[in-house]
């Protein structure tokens, strides 16, 4: 059975520090390597892992399992929040460089002006309380809950209203909806 060292590391013995690392970086790389993306994820989460095992080494049981079992749960529990705190981050996207960015089309406003006009003629079709739901919603940018306390009447009715004058709009306008699970 092998020499323990979570005990000397918890009293600070570099030594120790150094042969635990040697002892099982390879294994908690790998793990790391499993749960992270890239290669520089793996890293940044592998030195995470060993300085939190350092902080937890006092905490060390031998009767409760091995020194590689108490590393692989402490790598584990720091891998699953890792992916979780990363998980909640917007993925992170590369802009294009404005001088290279495509110059907008000539626009056609008479065009523009056509849609415009067949949009409010389809929404004068709609009945009143869809009317000015959809008004205070998409032309003043009010939420559900804004609405509801203008006009007074329940959030759930203002919800109602949005989505029949939607669909409503949809109809009068020719607009298929997408398919379900399609984007």
């Amino acid at each position: 059975m092998p020499e323990l060292l979570l005990p000397q590391v918890a009293a600070g013995d570099p030594a120790a520090v150094e042969q635990f690392l040697r002892r099982h970086s390879a294994t908690i790389h790998g793990l790391a390597r499993r749960y992270c993306p890239t290669v520089e994820d793996a890293e940044d989460a592998t030195q995470e892992i060993f300085v939190e095992i350092w902080r937890s080494a006092e905490r060390f049981d031998p009767a409760a399992g091995s020194e590689m079992t108490f590393a692989l749960t402490i790598a584990r529990r720091r891998l699953i929040d890792r992916g979780r705190r990363l998980g909640r981050r917007p993925p992170a996207e590369l802009l294009e460089d404005a001088g290279i960015l495509p110059a907008p089309a000539d626009v056609d406003r008479s065009e523009i002006t056509d849609e415009v006009n067949r949009a409010r003629a389809a929404l004068a079709q709609l009945r009143g309380e869809q009317q000015q739901v959809l008004d205070l919603a998409l032309a003043h940018g009010q939420t559900h809950q804004q609405i509801a306390a203008a006009i007074g009447i329940p959030l759930g009715t203002v919800k109602s209203h949005a989505r029949r004058g939607l669909l409503r709009l949809r109809e009068l306008l020719g607009i298929t909806p997408p398919a379900e699970g399609s984007s």
